[in-house]
């Protein structure tokens, strides 16, 4: 099992998708070639899996065991794993969590409750994550939503989690408005110790990593991890006009990806990945269902642009 220097995520983290068979069932085969081939990519960090780019929400417990332990068995070795907590009640928080823990995942992405769109107080994100913490040693990294949804933590609330658990030790940073993402940067980044703001603004990625980000958690990673890596290195290194090219060829693929409805983001993914001849079928899960052949056209005219077809 491989960590993260220091406990602190950073880097380009892909997360991963969850190819599924005709009949619904979780097709192992393609899962472990698609790992390996997201892994093969130079200049990740890390990978994610049991996150949203791997359909949790569809997911039972068993299946998120399966899909961490396969995910190890694959990668493992190569880089730090990190595991999505997806659950709307702490106490299966911490169960998913202690699983991951045990089976060897290097960080938690910390998803918040769906409880949260009823109404937020701080003592109860403060508890969720409290409790996590009391089963694990392991480096957290919290998800951060749009304000406006409910379940995104405003500022003075994550404050109040970092200040309460120690391992919260990045953030995965979609608050969607661009000043609260500097705000946030600048203010995390500037902690003792240093919080890590990992982007996952994948549809204005440049503007966001050149604000300073430490590294990004995308789902999109899953078909683009090797531009993503060469614009991240290229921003690192303050080489913009190269970045600049890069987030020319990212731009087609964030448009067709990240169009509304924004829930058909990783079935669009899918799709990609079937056109170039990684993943056998583009099988998602109930409630999400399949895209129209008008989409796909416009997916497959994303791909010729950013020179991956």
């Amino acid at each position: 099992m491989m960590r993260f220097a220091d406990d602190l995520p950073h880097g380009v983290i892909p997360a991963v998708l969850l190819p599924f068979h005709e009949d619904l069932s979780i097709d192992e085969a393609a899962y472990r070639s698609h790992l390996r081939d997201v892994v093969s990519t130079r200049g990740i960090a890390a990978m994610t899996t049991n996150a949203h780019a791997s359909e949790v929400a569809s997911c039972n417990f068993d299946e998120q065991c399966r899909v961490l332990a396969i995910t190890m068995e694959e990668v493992g070795d190569k880089v730090p794993v990190v595991n999505g907590i997806y659950a709307e009640g702490s106490l299966e928080a911490q169960r998913l969590a202690k699983m991951a823990s045990a089976g060897g995942a290097a960080a938690l992405l910390v998803f918040p409750s769906g409880i949260y769109t009823f109404g937020q107080r701080p003592e109860m994100a403060v508890e969720h994550f409290r409790r996590i913490a009391e089963v694990t040693e392991l480096p957290l990294i919290l998800f951060q939503y749009p304000l406006q949804g409910g379940q995104g933590y405003p500022v003075s609330t994550l404050e109040k989690i970092l200040d309460a658990v120690p391992t919260v030790r990045a953030i995965k940073d979609w608050c969607a408005n661009p000043v609260l993402h500097d705000r946030q940067i600048r203010m995390l980044q500037g902690r003792v110790p240093k919080i890590n703001v990992l982007t996952t603004h994948s549809a204005w990625l440049f503007p966001s990593l050149v604000l300073g980000c430490a590294g990004l958690l995308s789902g999109s990673g899953s078909v683009i991890a090797d531009l993503q890596s060469q614009l991240f290195q290229a921003v690192q290194a303050g080489r913009l006009d190269e970045a600049s090219a890069l987030h020319a060829l990212i731009t087609p693929t964030a448009e067709v990806f990240y169009a509304d409805p924004w829930v058909d983001m990783h079935n669009r993914m899918k799709e990609a990945l079937v056109m170039l001849g990684k993943l056998p079928r583009a099988v998602v899960r109930p409630p999400l269902v399949s895209i129209s052949d008008e989409e796909r056209a416009r997916i497959r005219a994303a791909l010729l642009a950013a020179k991956l077809l």
